[in-house]
Formats: C-alpha cells, sequence, structure tokens
C-alpha cells in the first residue's frame, strides 16, 4: 500500500491517523504504527488482551521493514491496555526500536504514556476530535477509509447476493455445462480458448472497477468461475497493484458469488488487501474464503503470512508475472479445467443455506 505522507505531529494526530491505518474505528485494542522517516510503513493491531506470545514476531517484523520507530497505542479502559503497552514497551526497547509516542484513548480522551508532566498530559485525560482533524480529512482525500467498528468491517465481506445474482449463476453454469468433455487435443484447445477468454475477462474487470464501473450479475458469475481454473486466478494475483480497483473487484465478488464459488474471489480480496497493508480487511476475507473451501490452499497460504507477520513484500517479491507464469505452467492442458468441472457438476445449495453468510466463520483475524 501506498500510505499517503501524513503529517503526525501531536498525539491528537496520531488518534486521527490510526483509524484510517486500520480501516476502521479500534475499541479494546492494541495498535503499533511503524514509522521510517515520515513515512508510515505499517500498522499491525491486536485485540486486547493480547494473547501469550502473539507480540514475539513483532520486532523482527519492524525491523525487516526497516523501521526506525513507532507510535504505540491502546485503545481502552487503563487495566485493559496499560499491561499490554507495557510488554510492548518492553519488547520494542529491547529490540532497539525508538518508541515515539505511547497513548491510552477511551472515551475522546487521551493519556500519554510518554508524558510525565501534569500541564500539557492533565490526569483528567486529554480531550480529542479525530472527525475535526486534518489529518482524517487528508487521509480521505487520499482515499483511506475508517468504518465505525470492526463488525462494519466484516459487514462489508458478507454475501449479500440476492435471487438476480443466483439465477444469473444458474444460467452461466448452464452454458458452461454444455462444453464438450472429449479427449485429446480438442479437450486442450478447448482449454486453452477458455483460459484465454478467462485472461482476458480478469483484465476487463479490473480496468472496469479502475474506472469506477462494475459487473453485472452474469458477468460477475462468469467471473468467479473463471476463477476456479488457476492459471486464471493466478494471472488475478500476479496483476495485484496498489490500484483500489482489485479490493473493489474482489470485495464485490466476495459480497456476490455463491457461497460454494466465493474461495478464489476472497483469497484474492485478501491479498490485495495485504498488499495496501489492510490486514484485518485480509483476516476477514481468509475467513470467507476458508468458510468455503476449508481446504483452498491460496487462502491457507496467505493465512500463514498473515499469522506470521511476514511483509507484503516479501511474497508480492516472489509473485511470477503474467508471462513468468505462462513459462513455468506450459501450454493450457484439458486436466486445468477439473475444478471447474467439478463446481459445475454441483448444483447450487437452497436458498435457506445460501443466505447465512459467514455463519462458520471463527477465529479472530489480525
Amino acid at each position: 500500500m501506498t500510505i499517503p505522507k501524513l503529517v503526525l505531529s501531536s498525539p491528537a494526530d496520531i488518534l486521527a491517523a490510526v483509524p484510517y491505518l486500520v480501516g476502521f474505528h479500534p475499541t479494546d485494542s492494541l495498535v503499533v504504527a511503524g514509522v521510517a522517516g515520515p513515512e508510515v510503513r505499517l500498522t499491525t493491531r491486536w485485540d486486547l488482551p493480547v494473547a501469550s506470545g502473539d507480540l514475539d514476531r513483532l520486532v523482527a517484523l519492524l525491523r525487516r521493514e526497516a523501521v526506525t520507530a513507532v507510535f504505540v497505542v491502546g485503545y481502552g479502559p487503563g487495566a485493559l491496555v496499560t499491561p499490554a503497552v507495557d510488554t510492548v514497551t518492553r519488547l520494542l526497547h529491547a529490540g532497539g526500536i525508538r518508541v515515539a509516542e505511547s497513548l491510552r484513548a477511551e472515551g475522546g480522551r487521551y493519556w500519554s504514556y510518554s508524558c510525565g508532566s501534569a500541564s500539557c498530559c492533565p490526569a483528567e485525560g486529554t480531550p480529542y476530535d479525530t472527525e475535526r482533524s486534518h489529518v482524517a480529512a487528508e487521509a480521505v482525500m487520499h482515499g483511506l477509509v475508517a468504518l465505525p467498528d470492526r463488525g462494519s468491517l466484516r459487514r462489508s465481506v458478507q454475501r449479500c447476493g440476492g435471487a438476480a445474482m443466483r439465477q444469473a449463476t444458474s444460467r452461466v453454469m448452464a452454458d458452461l455445462r454444455a462444453m464438450p468433455e472429449s479427449g485429446g487435443p480438442v479437450a486442450d484447445e478447448l482449454a486453452a480458448r477458455f483460459v484465454a477468454e478467462g485472461l482476458a475477462r480478469v483484465r476487463r474487470a479490473i480496468g472496469l472497477y479502475d474506472s469506477g464501473g462494475g459487473l453485472d450479475d452474469e458477468g460477475a458469475a462468469r467471473l468467479g468461475l473463471d476463477l476456479a481454473v488457476v492459471r486464471v486466478r493466478d494471472e488475478a494475483w500476479a496483476l495485484i497493484d496498489d490500484r483500489d480497483a482489485h479490493v473493489a473487484l474482489w470485495r464485490d465478488l466476495t459480497r456476490r458469488l455463491e457461497p460454494g464459488h466465493v474461495a478464489p474471489a476472497a483469497s484474492l480480496l485478501a491479498a490485495a488487501a495485504w498488499h495496501r497493508g489492510e490486514c484485518a480487511l485480509a483476516g476477514m476475507a481468509l475467513e470467507r474464503a476458508l468458510a468455503a473451501d476449508p481446504g483452498y490452499s491460496m487462502a491457507h497460504l496467505l493465512r500463514q503470512a498473515l499469522t506470521h507477520m511476514m511483509s507484503p513484500a516479501m511474497l508480492r517479491d516472489r509473485m511470477p508475472t503474467p508471462e513468468e507464469l505462462d513459462d513455468e505452467m506450459g501450454p493450457p492442458r484439458a486436466i486445468w479445467l477439473a475444478p471447474l468441472r467439478a463446481l459445475l457438476a454441483r448444483d447450487l445449495p437452497g436458498p435457506a443455506s445460501a443466505s447465512s453468510p459467514g455463519g462458520r466463520q471463527t477465529g479472530s483475524p489480525p
């Protein structure tokens, strides 16, 4: 994510920036924002109380990102926040990373752990207003969003497809079931044509969302089925960059696709969110992916990366280009369509089971 250079010159500025850096207004949370010079490199968040061992990888992550100083902010009552702030502060000091400011925020007031003067940090706390901050205005101008709470962020990836989307999916599936299944060169030619058309649809969809547009129901259903073919999904993965279009496209499909079709799109949403530093959104997208397909390998890979606090750059730098994918995978073969044919062999579940988005979601995203 290319984080805009927000000038954070006071505790109020830090508190105004944090909701935009994590994507929602935190409560009962510990947030650490790492900077290098004037640039915010990364922001991490934990629910409070922090589980034993959850902070152990923090210093290594900050070093990998060449962080020179951090802001630590705890949200909630002192009995909940102070032990976590003390723990993370000890870890940072032991790791040689400077704590530029350390705050607790609750009820529209903040207290500084770094300041011992009653003249600037009174015992009753200092009031602050994030809505009127120039930092918040600048963040909005750069396209950053701060949802009201974590629940709002979770709802932004839950299913919202209705009867029209379901009918469109049934029509697309019926059309694709008509594909011949003959063996030999003809089947490979069919796979090559399907993959070429799928790659073109991925690129058109990214361009469409980049221009502010969106897919209709049949276009969304077709692209969702295209992604069952790994070569098509990996094209979408390899194309992810800093543009908002990737989060917008894959979030839209994550919300609209039928539950059995959603794992690839939700995993791509996680990859796009993680690329931008939006780890909470990435974690929630992975919940959707794994609820739909508990064995989906891309989702497991990304979940391991998030759990181990890997830098997005570490995986991004290893991603092949579309041209390298062609070289590595070779020409399309009929076997590539096997996951798609497996999806097409299933009937869509009844409306009752399809209308319970996230019912199996568990765990707590980063």
